[in-house]
């Protein structure tokens, strides 16, 4: 018989799956089904006319129940995403800005267009994200304690590195990107890189004033660090790097010091 789980990984998990606070309606964009929203946080857009004349935002009966419809002619759901992502920011119903797309994808992968990042999580849009879990030869692993000025979990502890996919990447590219700007580390020079898995996240989310909802999948990377590089930032959204051995690595998960995504991407990595 296997051995029951830990408390803190089971606190994890659930943390990892959660209903939204409040009711949501269904967000469609050019008739697919691409997210969620609180009711009441599009409607002043609606009645102030703030979008476009060529994108149209509207409720929708479908199947028997009322969806916010986002609609754009010609191909140009990417400016009507814009749109309602600057009308949302003038609103103050938007997460922090970050000048970064992403893709807004339907269930079956297909690209729509792409949406400012501070708007995914209001608007309920599902994400990617990678993570890179770095050990050296003798079993120890790196970590990385997040900026204090980071929007989201200033301070806490995560893993060697983790990043979005925007818009623009691959997963691998991602992959390779995020390392060199969190820990100065270029992917040719780990050794033994291997995809470990993936888990996912649907939790609310504090963005937009606590109206959003996140859904994440996180795609989790492990690489061995050789003993001559050691990680050093580049884009200033780290503040140190520590080497522990896995004992203290250990304590300090199940102390709660960690990120939520890195504990249950670090308990993946241990087999849990």
């Amino acid at each position: 018989m296997s051995a029951p789980l830990p408390d803190w990984l089971l606190r994890a998990r659930a943390d990892a799956c959660q209903p939204p606070r409040r009711a949501r309606l269904p967000f469609f964009a050019d008739g697919y089904p691409v997210g969620s929203v609180e009711p009441g946080i599009l409607d002043e857009i609606v009645l102030q006319s703030l979008l476009d004349v060529r994108y149209k935002l509207s409720i929708q009966e479908r199947f028997a129940a009322p969806v916010w419809c986002l609609e754009a002619q010609h191909g140009e759901l990417t400016a009507a995403f814009d749109a309602l992502a600057r009308a949302l920011r003038a609103l103050g119903h938007c997460g922090p800005w970050r000048n970064e797309q992403l893709a807004v994808c339907t269930a079956q992968g297909q690209c729509l267009g792409t949406i400012e990042r501070g708007l995914v999580r209001v608007l309920g849009i599902a994400t990617q994200a990678v993570h890179l879990v770095g050990l050296v030869p003798d079993g120890r692993m790196w970590v990385q304690r997040r900026a204090f000025d980071k929007p989201n979990n200033p301070g806490q502890w995560d893993t060697l590195m983790g990043g979005m996919v925007s818009a623009a990447d691959t997963l691998h590219e991602a992959l390779e990107r995020e390392t060199w700007e969190e820990a100065g580390l270029r992917l040719s020079a780990l050794q033994n890189v291997v995809h470990g898995g993936h888990i996912g996240f649907e939790r609310p989310s504090r963005e937009g004033g606590g109206t959003g909802y996140m859904r994440e999948r996180i795609d989790w990377f492990r690489a061995v660090v050789p003993p001559d590089r050691v990680p050093c930032n580049q884009d200033g959204e780290v503040a140190r790097f520590e080497l522990l051995p896995p004992e203290t690595l250990r304590q300090w998960v199940e102390q709660g010091l960690f990120t939520q995504e890195s504990t249950l991407v670090l308990a993946a990595s241990w087999g849990l």
